[in-house]
């Protein structure tokens, strides 16, 4: 498991919800937070990691030792959003770029934990940026997309480096083409349903 980048198509692709938690998903949600320590991140949603499930972790502190400070989100659901405010964001799997996006300022969550029990969150702050912005990707949509048309101006170059480094990669045969990688996604998304 690894952390994939843009323009990888999973990054694009709508998460299917997870119908349980077992021993397999809690393990590749272990693997999810090791990666996102390693990369010093404070959230890893499952697309980012090449898989098509709704689920993604947090830890605000990006320390590994606050095994307190671990939150599991599957199937997350905003319910309500109130209030706006703006503030730099970037992404484990858009490195290096950042750019002010602007957020709803509160919300109300619900989300299941690793017991398979549903749980609701009030969030503001960070908390409630780093739900919105993991929430996205399950939903196909990063930070990128959700830059003025100035911020995606001051970042076309990097993006378009990225976009380079992936064609690169494909052209050598280390990434399957798009059709290869929707068969793979429906595939785990059918040994989930």
């Amino acid at each position: 498991m690894r952390i994939i980048t843009y323009p990888h198509p999973t990054l694009r692709h709508k998460s299917k919800p997870l119908r349980r938690v077992d021993a397999e998903l809690k393990k590749t949600i272990g693997h999810m937070l090791d990666l996102m320590y390693a990369d010093e991140g404070v959230g890893l949603a499952a697309n980012q990691v090449d898989l098509p499930y709704r689920v993604f972790v947090l830890n605000l502190t990006a320390d590994s030792a606050a095994k307190d400070e671990e939150h599991v989100f599957i199937n997350p659901t905003i319910l309500k959003r109130s209030g706006t405010q703006e503030f730099e964001e970037g992404c484990l799997s858009v490195p290096e770029i950042y750019g002010d996006v602007k957020r709803s300022a509160k919300i109300l969550l619900s989300a299941y934990n690793l017991t398979g029990q549903e749980m609701r969150y009030e969030l503001t702050g960070l908390f409630a940026r780093a739900v919105q912005h993991e929430n996205d990707h399950l939903d196909g949509v990063l930070f990128i997309d959700r830059l003025t048309e100035t911020g995606k101006l001051t970042v076309q170059d990097a993006i378009e480096s990225l976009e380079r480094a992936f064609a690169d990669e494909r052209a050598r045969g280390r990434i399957a083409d798009d059709q290869q990688i929707a068969a793979r996604l429906a595939e785990l998304e059918a040994l989930r349903a």
